[in-house]
């Protein structure tokens, strides 16, 4: 039987990929290839030494999505397919909710028909707004301040109604922190169609001399340097996140939520320290206004995760900066 990835080629996509094959498990990707490359897959098979399907589909695409449960015996699916920057959700709101909610419906649906009730759900911690006291509990009260965090807390409670209706479900809804790195070869990493949503792909622009100067955004936060601090964790630890949570649902029936980050928060501008000092180049700066949806500190209490899932973050911020600056350099070396 065989794990369904969606969104299987994008950047956390890959790097799960490359950890179920790892540990002997058969991976399907299903991914529309909006925001990733094709080529990923190859290089997923190359770190893997394993071959494996790939469907180019949207996961909105009702016949394209029962088609895999009819091709293949699908134990259990790990869903990342979806749109997710901020601050593009506020612009087009629309898009975010026809993207992310009803792809969620749609594979939700044919899981259903196809008797497939084993599902990891990619959430964020964007579901706990601005409110609540840092660092966020699984048990706070979820208030999203902005649309791609309320598709998360809509997709949440759509899983939980699915639970409740049928206790035959396993679910677990993972709310990521902010992932950062790469793969430690250096093959897979986070590398955007157009222009990055995420910070530390343009931080490493600009350390490899694609962009003049790193834009952060907000100087005048209560924080100790004025950044916005946020909880960075590894991508390779967050993979382990995936894989982990599908070992716990394996044994057990219901809908439980995990937030999957390190429990400690640096500013933008230590990241920016971080990476200058890792690759050896200077990060010009340039302080801009707040974005809205923004809030100042986001952190994790990931106890849950720990206890329950017996997963924890092992990398530290340097690894992270490390492996991502070694991603960037292999594909500058690529794109000669």
């Amino acid at each position: 039987m065989a794990i369904l990835v969606t969104g299987g080629a994008g950047y956390i996509g890959s790097h799960i990929c490359v950890e179920l094959l790892r540990i002997g498990e058969d991976v399907i990707v299903l991914d529309n290839f909006s925001n990733a490359k094709p080529e990923v897959i190859g290089r997923i098979k190359q770190i893997a030494g394993r071959d494996f399907p790939a469907r180019a589909a949207d996961v909105r695409h009702e016949a394209a999505v029962r088609q895999v449960f009819a091709d293949y015996d699908v134990e259990a699916v790990i869903h990342l397919a979806g749109l997710k920057a901020v601050g593009e959700s506020q612009v087009l709101p629309l898009r975010y909710y026809q993207h992310n909610v009803a792809g969620a419906l749609v594979l939700c649906a044919a899981m259903q028909e196809a008797g497939c009730k084993t599902l990891v759900f990619s959430s964020s911690a964007t579901v706990y707004g601005a409110e609540g006291p840092v660092p966020f509990r699984e048990d706070h009260p979820l208030s999203a301040v902005n649309p791609y965090g309320r598709t998360k807390i809509m997709i949440e409670q759509i899983l939980r109604d699915l639970h409740a209706s049928d206790s035959a479900w396993r679910i677990a809804s993972l709310r990521y922190f902010n992932p950062i790195g790469a793969h430690e070869s250096g093959l897979i990493g986070e590398d955007p169609l157009g222009t990055p949503n995420n910070l530390l792909p343009c931080i490493a622009q600009v350390a490899a001399g694609r962009r003049p100067r790193l834009t952060v955004y907000g100087g005048d936060y209560d924080t100790a340097d004025g950044a916005a601090v946020r909880d960075y964790v590894h991508v390779a630890d967050l993979a382990q996140g995936h894989v982990s949570a599908l070992t716990y649902l394996r044994g057990y029936t219901g809908a439980e939520a995990f937030n999957l980050g390190t429990g400690r928060g640096y500013s933008v501008l230590e990241l920016v320290s971080a990476f200058a000092a890792v690759s050896g180049r200077p990060i010009p700066y340039v302080i801009a206004p707040r974005r809205a949806g923004d809030i100042a500190v986001c952190y994790a209490d990931a106890a849950k995760a720990e206890k329950i899932l017996g997963w924890r973050t092992r990398r530290s911020l340097r690894q992270m900066c490390a492996d991502a600056w070694r991603f960037t350099r292999t594909m500058l070396e690529t794109a000669k």
